[in-house]
């Protein structure tokens, strides 16, 4: 990103909006330039046009301009040291039965949430529910795809960890995470982890294999 660029979206995040005009005054650009700069950003999602105010008098109002949602991510982002600090709180206030009270409460809630995002057990097949997990991971940024082994077992594989910091300062996330997955697919999985970032892998990845023993019924069940 240009100086220029740069400058202006800097300038948006401490505005609400501005016009083409106010964005000019300001960098000592004229208004051709500015406008350049605006439709650049617009096309790679950073900037857009605020919604036009009712108009007084005759004549349009200018157009205004505001940072999208996109552009937080060009802004200094310290979640994962709150989460870290956090963690380290939690762990010096309730010792590590209280922070594992705090794991067990949080992988309660999620399991919560991917038993009503997942297809029911008892009426869908292990590869629907696989994938749909990986969709559920996926949009929680982790990267997520299944891959088919020759065994006839499923691989979950997460190419990315939104968490990892977090990860790093408390295991119990980890060892939690195995646990939800197999408590969401349900008892006709076994789910092992094969890789494991912390651990010095690539990536984390989970087998999933169906029980020998698991009902016939749902398996039919394709989607």
């Amino acid at each position: 990103m240009s100086d220029a660029k740069r400058r202006i979206v800097d300038r948006l995040k401490r505005v609400e909006s501005a016009t083409v005009p106010e964005l000019a005054a300001g960098f000592d650009l004229t208004d051709t330039a500015v406008r350049q700069h605006l439709e650049t950003l617009e096309e790679n999602g950073l900037v857009e046009r605020a919604p036009s105010p009712p108009p007084v008098g005759r004549g349009r109002p200018p157009v205004r301009w505001q940072l999208t949602s996109i552009a937080a991510e060009l802004f200094p982002d310290r979640h994962a040291d709150l989460t870290v600090e956090l963690i380290g709180s939690i762990r010096a206030a309730l010792g590590e039965e209280g922070l594992e009270r705090v794991l067990e409460a949080r992988g309660q809630a999620q399991l919560s949430a991917y038993r009503k995002a997942l297809p029911d057990p008892a009426v869908s097949s292990v590869p629907v529910r696989v994938r749909r997990l990986a969709e559920v991971r996926s949009a929680e940024g982790y990267l997520a795809e299944v891959k088919s082994e020759d065994d006839g077992s499923l691989v979950l594989v997460e190419h990315h960890c939104p968490v990892c910091d977090a990860a790093s300062a408390c295991q119990g996330l980890c060892r939690t995470e195995l646990d939800l997955f197999q408590a969401a697919l349900g008892d006709d999985v076994t789910v092992e982890r094969v890789q494991h970032l912390l651990s010095g892998d690539q990536r984390c990845a989970y087998r999933i294999t169906e029980s020998s023993s698991a009902p016939s019924a749902g398996a039919s069940v394709a989607s």
